[in-house]
């Protein structure tokens, strides 16, 4: 079966940096279009990062210039790298994948705050 586990999410001050990973399992990895979504409290769950299996990526206005999407083919592994965080930035972060249906990891906490 399809599983995502995502690890990374913490504390940091504002201007910190954080990397969550997701290792997918049960999909054929290199081929997939891997997500970063994120859900702050009282608002929608809200794309934050996509890359394509081809490399091609789409990041949300509010974080382009401070956060990178990578991925690990041969790790079966997805990155976000997140720099300059916010307040505003706090959220769970949940790793995304279409494989026939929409796949959720369990999601990370990430908590920007001095």
């Amino acid at each position: 079966q399809v599983q995502l586990v995502e690890s990374g999410g913490g504390l940091v001050q504002p201007g910190g940096s954080l990397r969550l990973s997701c290792v997918a399992s049960g999909i054929t990895f290199s081929i997939t279009a891997m997500g970063w979504y994120r859900q702050a409290p009282g608002k929608q769950r809200e794309l934050v990062a996509v890359m394509s299996s081809g490399g091609s990526t789409n990041y949300a206005d509010s974080v382009k210039g401070r956060f990178t999407i990578s991925r690990d083919n041969a790790k079966n592994t997805v990155y976000l790298q997140m720099n300059s965080l916010k307040p505003d930035d706090t959220a769970v972060y949940y790793c995304n994948v279409q494989w026939i249906k929409p796949y959720w990891g369990q999601g990370t906490q990430v908590t920007v705050s001095s």
